[in-house]
């Protein structure tokens, strides 16, 4: 693991650039869509966009129906790989908040390079059907299908999160509680579900973690300490079950040691050695 004092960063935030690239994205992810769908008779069209979303894949009578237009669990599990190159253009509007490579350079808006391809695209996915809110990409995800969902997936998870910072004065709280976790307060270690070098686990849904930013980071753990929620499905439970028994202080100090979390890559050095 490498740490560096934090330092600060500047936010960038055009607003301009935002309007321009979510209507470019939506352009773009339509173009694709007219180009590469194969043609169908009017009827079978009308009957597709007809057709109810499956219901959660967590039985209860109460599961409220899905937004008009929202992509099923099982139209995202039918859905084929994703295809990186398709999604460097389906993803252009991303890069106004995200980052053209995923890394973001305002800390409100999460990192995506190196983040799972399922994982994209599951988030899209609740975002379109509204089981997890938010303005902006509730609007960015209306119009994609979800083999745009894979294809925009595939694409940042081709990319490599840039390394970030941790305050060194926290890290030794951050590194107990990402590690150790804390059982006297039901509070486990983090790296159970995202690894020890925050990398995630993709098959069980458990997103990457390893140099986010720590505003970033921040804000969704004050959020799930709050009782907020990203859908219906049981790993959709799991973080505000456990923020709960998080204090403000073990907030601030695993986030600041999440955005330092990363392994050294040294690849690139031992492949130059005679």
């Amino acid at each position: 693991m490498s740490f560096r004092l934090a330092g600060t960063r500047p936010a960038v935030v055009n607003a301009v650039a935002l309007v321009l690239a979510l209507s470019t994205g939506v352009v773009l992810a339509q173009n694709t869509k007219a180009q590469t769908a194969p043609k169908a008779p009017a009827a079978a069209a009308a009957s597709s966009t007809a057709k109810p979303a499956a219901a959660s894949s967590a039985p209860t009578a109460a599961t409220p129906a899905a937004a008009p237009g929202a992509t099923s669990d099982n139209d995202m599990a039918s859905a084929k790989p994703g295809d990186a190159t398709a999604g460097q253009a389906k993803a252009a509007a991303c890069g106004a908040c995200h980052g053209a490579d995923g890394n973001s350079t305002d800390p409100q808006y999460p990192k995506l390079a190196g983040q799972h391809e399922m994982y994209i695209a599951h988030q899209l996915h609740n975002f379109k059907s509204g089981s997890r809110q938010n303005p902006i990409m509730t609007g960015m995800a209306a119009p994609l299908s979800d083999q745009d969902m894979h294809d925009i997936g595939a694409y940042f998870a081709s990319k490599r999160s840039l390394p970030g910072v941790a305050d060194q004065a926290l890290v030794d709280q951050g590194q107990k509680l990402y590690r150790e976790g804390d059982p006297t307060r039901g509070i486990p270690a983090c790296m159970a579900c995202h690894s020890i070098d925050g990398r995630g686990n993709p098959g069980a849904m458990y997103p990457q973690l390893t140099s986010q930013h720590a505003q970033y980071i921040e804000a969704k753990l004050k959020d799930f300490h709050d009782g907020v929620t990203w859908g219906n499905e049981a790993h959709a439970q799991i973080m505000p079950t456990i923020a709960k028994n998080l204090d403000p202080q073990d907030i601030t100090a695993l986030a600041s040691y999440i955005e330092g979390l990363h392994v050294v890559d040294n690849s690139a050095s031992v492949s130059a050695s005679p």
